[in-house]
């Protein structure tokens, strides 16, 4: 069995990987990062041609906590004798390609990074956490779980997944070839728009037919406005935390699109590409766009599929055949198998997911000094920020800092723009009330001063009335 350990990491993705990066810098702290996959591999299944990040490379692993760390994204194009190269391309945003090499980057040069480890178990004993993995046992005060979301399935696709019906994720993975099939496209987020661009083009082979069926009213773009980003500061998600479980979620609905939709980018080229198709080169109508729908059944066809959708304009139902089936319905929540002994200490939601506490302390019931750590775990208690790369390094900083008994970060903001609640309002007054005082206590003394030299023949009363007077100007 392995030495006793601070905190051990299970899974090795973009935000375990930032806290591994971060930790280098706090020498105080052991650690040790288990990943089952042999190398650092990010989203493999989504690396389509020419899919761009939604989030700026500045939002990087570190450099929002740490810019001087050598584990930034500028560091990676420096040691890459590309950084001047990287400049003329002028780009606002880079492909997730180039991201994902940036994170395999940093994952070769941590020592307390391990691949090839396959976590098994994990039980707590006595006031020692003990993961026993493929290869070895572990034990560690605290851990980190950070094994990502599963993809989505809805429940009447289910039954007929295989090689003609597939989650999104699994794409670049399958040797797929869509010539002369007629292909139904589940899903109007950006994975779904990436694999209509993708499929349009004929990257695949040439479709008869190409469907994109999505629920949502219109194929709607990613709001990237600046007030729409302050969503994802820090010190909205501290305040977002506090807010009534009710509100909590009406917010989370009303602030889908500033995580959940298409970039503008993204759109534009598939409405080039359509105008091309259809208006240029005058090709038959092979596509259709189909949003206000919802895929209410499936069920096996001759040729392949039937898909039944409610139109939710006409409350009619519509039948779409298929030979593939895509599904790029997203990714949700479940509790890792390897924790399955801690359950019972776990405080769960109704919805049976971990609940976690403002530093990203999984709530349990076990011993108060050991912390369970979760990332990529809190859309319902931190907000819409959590499941995105915007904050990864000072959620990475924050739960670091928790560990020790003096914070290794400085977290700190200064005043924002926006004030959301009354505690901002607050926060942003205390320091004019504190001048404010000031100068009022210096009034009052030179009020009196003044008094007691010019003004021995004004009554008290008067005195009073002209004190206030310059008092109410401050």
């Amino acid at each position: 069995m392995e030495k006793l350990t601070d905190i051990i990491g299970i899974g090795v993705g973009p935000f375990n990987l930032s806290i591994a990066a971060l930790l280098e810098q706090v020498p105080s702290l052991t650690s040790c990062f288990l990943e089952h996959k042999k190398s650092f591999i990010w989203h493999e299944g989504l690396m389509l041609p020419n899919t761009y990040m939604q989030t700026s490379y500045l939002k990087d692993l570190v450099t929002a906590v740490a810019p001087e760390s050598p584990y930034s994204f500028i560091a990676y194009l420096v040691r890459n004798k590309k950084f001047y190269r990287f400049l003329n391309t002028e780009q606002k945003t880079i492909t997730r390609a180039e991201f994902s090499d940036y994170l395999s980057w940093v994952s070769k040069q941590l020592n307390n990074v391990n691949f090839s480890q396959t976590v098994e178990d994990i039980n707590f004993v006595g006031d020692q956490f003990v993961i026993t993995t493929n290869q070895a046992q572990y034990q560690a005060k605290h851990i980190c779980l950070g094994t990502g979301k599963s993809p989505y399935i809805p429940a009447e696709i289910k039954p007929y997944l295989g090689d003609n019906c597939f989650h999104a994720s699994e794409i670049g993975l399958r040797n797929i070839d869509l010539t002369g099939k007629r292909v139904v496209l589940v899903g109007g987020g950006q994975t779904g728009a990436d694999v209509f661009l993708n499929a349009l083009r004929g990257n695949w082979g040439q479709p008869a037919q190409l469907d994109w069926v999505s629920r949502r009213a219109n194929f709607q773009a990613l709001d990237e406005a600046a007030f729409s980003n302050e969503y994802f500061m820090p010190r909205y998600v501290e305040q977002f935390y506090h807010l009534d479980e009710a509100v909590k979620q009406q917010e989370i609905r009303a602030q889908k699109l500033t995580s959940d939709g298409i970039t503008s980018d993204a759109l534009l080229a598939i409405y080039q590409e359509l105008y091309d198709k259809f208006e240029v080169q005058k090709q038959r109508k092979w596509v259709r766009l189909l949003p206000h729908r919802t895929v209410s059944a499936m069920n096996n066809a001759v040729n392949g599929f039937n898909l039944i959708a409610d139109n939710n304009l006409t409350g009619k139902d519509e039948h779409y055949a298929a030979t593939v089936v895509i599904l790029a319905t997203g990714f949700e929540s479940k509790i890792p198998a390897c924790i399955k002994a801690l359950t019972p200490m776990l405080d769960l939601s109704e919805g049976g997911l971990l609940q976690l506490d403002p530093n990203f302390r999984v709530k349990w019931t076990g011993n108060k000094d050991n912390h369970i750590y979760a990332v990529n775990a809190g859309l319902d208690s931190h907000g819409i920020a959590d499941p995105q790369l915007s904050l990864m390094a000072w959620r990475s900083a924050k739960i670091i800092n928790d560990l020790l008994p003096e914070p290794a970060f400085d977290l700190g903001e200064n005043q924002h723009v926006i004030q959301w609640t009354n505690d901002d309002v607050e926060d942003n007054l205390e320091p004019i009330n504190r001048v404010r005082n000031s100068v009022k206590n210096v009034v009052k003394s030179t009020v009196k001063s003044t008094s007691e030299i010019e003004m021995d023949s004004v009554d008290k009363a008067t005195k009073d009335v002209m004190t206030e007077q310059v008092l109410s100007m401050v």
